[in-house]
């Protein structure tokens, strides 16, 4: 395994210094954001280490230049939007940015694009699938085409009382990630493995990665507290008792995920992904988040 991070959380920085950064901590490998340039809609979006919009040889050129320079890979090109928007005209600025993406990565070099499926919020989920082979039929035979890997990510999107109770992405299960490999048949699709989301969503970790080892393309690392506090008074039909933690500061059993990711032969990037609004106060604190969280996690990753 590689240990890496998600570049989301350094914004303030170029490439090159997100790369130099990542070169002086002894990090093997960046998840590179890929956003297209503009103001985020939300908390970690519209993070532009790498405009696919531009002028693309140029980047990929100098992209590649700065990955040698620094000896820093890229793990993969992320864009995490919500490709199944209830706006037509919204889900194909999405698709056509995640073609874009696509693009980049495979004259990169970079195996992985990683990304949501989403999810018309309106919409049940058996409501939301023929909208998903609409949207996702060509954009995994795009990636397909090029050779690449899609990971989905497999948070729900669930923040605010407006994206209650479905969330923003459909693809949060093993119910449903089970039937996204029969209905979207590639082995080039599969998951970008979070475990955080898992623990308030009482889902077995563990147990999932058995069950999905080899569609594992990615795994991020972050962990989160359950506040028994919140969910004592408003129980889970309530919102916002889960704080997203660092690695080892919150509820994720990390020896057993570990147990499982090494029982099923995983050896990808494991890139830290830092949302603990405790680290949140500057730079140098977003900094030592990463630290922080690499020292925690070389107990498995080396």
């Amino acid at each position: 395994m590689q240990l890496g991070f998600v570049s989301a959380i350094l914004p303030d920085l170029s490439l090159e210094e997100v790369l130099a950064f990542a070169r002086d901590e002894g990090f093997a490998c960046v998840e590179v954001m890929c956003w297209p340039p503009g103001a985020a809609e939300r908390r970690y979006a519209g993070v532009t280490h790498l405009d696919v919009g531009g002028q693309v040889a140029d980047q990929v050129r100098q992209t590649l230049d700065l990955t040698h320079k620094y000896g820093v890979a890229i793990s993969g090109l992320g864009y995490y939007p919500n490709p199944l928007d209830a706006d037509p005209d919204h889900r194909r600025y999405v698709a056509d940015h995640l073609r874009k993406v696509m693009d980049a990565a495979a004259a990169l070099g970079v195996g992985v694009v990683n990304t949501f499926i989403g999810r018309n919020r309106h919409l049940t989920v058996e409501e939301n699938w023929p909208l998903l082979r609409d949207v996702w039929h060509p954009l995994v035979k795009h990636a397909d085409d090029l050779g690449l890997k899609v990971g989905i990510e497999n948070c729900p999107m669930l923040f605010t009382d407006d994206e209650w109770p479905g969330g923003k992405n459909l693809a949060f299960s093993p119910a449903v990630w089970r039937r996204l490999f029969v209905e979207l048949a590639s082995p080039n699709l599969g998951l970008n493995f979070d475990p955080s989301h898992l623990v308030w969503l009482m889902i077995d970790a563990g147990r999932a990665i058995r069950e999905f080892g080899p569609r594992i393309h990615h795994f991020h690392a972050k962990d989160v507290r359950i506040d028994r506090e919140k969910l004592y008074q408003e129980g889970v039909m309530g919102l916002g008792w889960e704080k997203p933690k660092l690695p080892g500061l919150g509820d994720v059993d990390w020896p057993a995920v570990f147990a499982a990711l090494t029982d099923v032969g995983y050896n990808g990037p494991v890139c830290i992904e830092v949302e603990d609004r405790a680290y949140e106060k500057s730079l140098d604190d977003r900094k030592r988040s990463l630290r922080q969280s690499k020292r925690f996690l070389e107990q498995w990753v080396s």
